[in-house]
């Protein structure tokens, strides 16, 4: 039996507590080793003397981020990067993806979707929680989309009009692996077994 890689992820947040708690939730998933640092400085001698990493996870207030200026600083040194954040900041989203963040996150978020998050981004993705995005169109605010994320919604888009894994991957230029991926999260949260349920379920939610 081959072994899975395991994704090897730097998460900085000066507070204590949360990142504690966050790396005690992601160290139980069965393919993450996760390193935690409390600031800029340690996260920068860390991602440069052990590194590569999968995800660097930056707290976008910690001592050293000044602004963005410690994104920029992680983006020039071909760091894969996402920030996290405790504050609604919807007008940031974009800007962040603009300098080269693959995510932004809200520590609002499940635990759990927090570790798909990260699964997505180190496959490649880029992410960011429909909280800190900004004006919704009448899609996202369907109630539906209080269960799930942005790309969930791209692929169950998909579903509905009968496209295949690869041909959904292809349109939203992804990995098919990934596209397996949130369906299998899609599945979870609308409670169906396959995606003729789940094509069906949005049918009947008026959804698209």
């Amino acid at each position: 039996m081959i072994a899975t890689q395991r994704l090897r992820v730097l998460f900085a947040d000066d507070h204590e507590l949360l990142r504690d708690t966050l790396v005690l939730y992601l160290r139980q998933e069965e393919d993450m080793d996760v390193t935690p640092v409390s600031n800029l400085e340690e996260a920068a001698q860390c991602w440069r003397q052990n590194g590569p990493f999968d995800l660097v996870l930056l707290d976008l207030r910690m001592p050293g981020m000044e602004g963005l200026n410690g994104l920029k600083l992680a983006i020039a040194e071909g760091v894969r990067v996402a920030l996290i954040s405790g504050l609604s900041v919807r007008q940031k989203a974009e800007e962040v993806s603009e300098l080269g963040a693959v995510g932004f996150l809200s520590k609002s978020m499940p635990a759990q979707s927090l570790a798909n998050a990260i699964r997505f981004m180190a496959m490649g993705e880029k992410f960011v929680s429909i909280d800190l995005l900004g004006e919704r169109s009448a899609v996202e605010q369907h109630p539906m989309t209080q269960l799930l994320t942005r790309r969930e919604l791209q692929v169950l888009e998909h579903v509905c009009i009968g496209r295949s894994d690869k041909e959904i991957a292809r349109e939203l230029g992804i990995q098919t692996p990934t596209v397996k991926l949130h369906m299998k999260m899609m599945f979870r949260k609308l409670g169906v077994q396959n995606r003729t349920q789940a094509a069906m379920a949005a049918k009947d939610a008026d959804l698209f």
